[in-house]
Formats: C-alpha cells, structure tokens, sequence
C-alpha cells in the first residue's frame, strides 16, 4: 500500500499581481511550491510525490530546483485548463493496480502542519475520503442582506485524502461546474466524506496579504 500526495499547483498569479506564478513566488528565500513540498516530505520521505503544472512552467521549474539545491524526489505531469482536469492528470500518474490513500493538496498552502496531514491520511484509511475543516469565526452575511448562523459552516482546506481506487474511480466523472474541490467530486458519486480539524495557519497564498502573512508564519517556524 502507498502513501502519494499530488500537488496543485497551476495558479497563474493574476491576484498576486505581476508575471510570476504565486507558487514560484520567494518564501523565506526560496519559492512557496518548495516549502509545500518538504513539509510531505517532513511528514514522510517514502511518500511519492506528483507535481501538477502547467506545461509552460515545467523548464522553469527544473531551473529553480537546480538554482536551489532542491533534490526531494518527486514527479512532474501537466496540468489542465480546470483544476478538476489537473488533478486528473495527477491521478493518473499513480498506476491503476496501486492501493492505499492520495491526498490532494493546494500546492500554494505551505503552511499545512504535519498534525493535520497526518489526521486526514488516519480517517481515510478507516472510511475512505476525509478533509480537514477549521470554524468561520467572522459573522456571515449574504448578498440580500441577511445574517445567517456562522456555526452552521466551515472553511474546507487541503490536504483531501481519499482511498486510491476511490479517487480514481470519482475522477471518471466528467467535469461540472459544482465540483469546487475534490471532496465534491467524491461526494456526486453517493460516497460520505469525514471531516478532521485543520489548522488555521494552512492558508492559501493568493493575495499580496496573504504572502504578507505567509513572511510571518515563516520566520515563526524558523
């Protein structure tokens, strides 16, 4: 049985700003899309590791791994023009016959604690899909007006930890616009998705803010 991890990672950067990809952007002096994947690597080296990226970033890729000594094993596949599409080139990645869970993970969210991975690869290997979740702590408010009870929600994060041949199998699906996440994609197929804590810090690295942020968090864990 394995341990695979497929990494997201087709952002274009367009709210970053600028031309740079927000996965290649400098964290703590090396790209974000590095620190995400040593912390799989932290949380176990014989795990295999699938990078999804768009083809035009592959030669660039391979250039800033040279430029930074970055030697951790991993393989890279192309990305699509959703993400539902990457992550099914990323799955295929994995071979048919293969067995145990794959998580599925933002490749701009570095900040993802061992702790976390660790309870949603558990609860998938007992039930076969499971996601981390953290409390909304701002009140809520929809578009008309009305205030609705914050306690009847979450915000859903990565890793998405599913059973291989389970994974594989929703990924057959063709695409619709509702499959928002790879949970959603499991769940249109009838099949029960667990919920486990995430941590609040594994934020997704979109905005100026949030590589603000992301500087702070960094320097913390040095």
């Amino acid at each position: 049985m394995a341990d695979v991890v497929v990494i997201v990672a087709g952002g274009k950067g367009l709210r970053m700003g600028g031309d740079l990809p927000k996965q290649f952007m400098l964290l703590a002096g090396k790209p974000v899309l590095m620190h995400t994947v040593e912390k799989f690597y932290r949380w176990k080296v014989e795990a295999q590791i699938v990078i999804v990226l768009p083809k035009e970033q592959h030669l660039f890729w391979n250039e800033l791994c040279q430029k930074h000594s970055f030697n951790i094993p991993h393989k890279v596949v192309e990305g699509g023009s959703e993400r539902f599409f990457s992550v099914r080139n990323g799955l295929q990645a994995i071979d048919d016959s293969e067995t145990g869970c794959v998580a599925i993970h933002d490749g701009v969210r570095p900040f993802v604690t061992i702790e976390t991975i660790e309870r949603c690869f558990n609860a998938a290997r007992q039930v076969g899909a499971a996601i981390p979740i953290v409390p909304v702590v701002e009140t809520l408010r929809r578009i008309d007006g009305c205030n609705v009870n914050r306690k009847e929600y979450c915000l859903v994060q990565t890793p998405q930890v599913f059973d291989i041949q389970l994974i594989k199998a929703a990924y057959q699906q063709d695409y619709k616009e509702q499959f928002t996440d790879d949970a959603s994609v499991v769940e249109a197929m009838g099949k029960q998705v667990a919920t486990v804590d995430g941590n609040r810090e594994n934020i997704k690295l979109t905005t100026p803010f949030d590589m603000a942020v992301g500087e702070l968090l960094a320097q913390k864990q040095n």
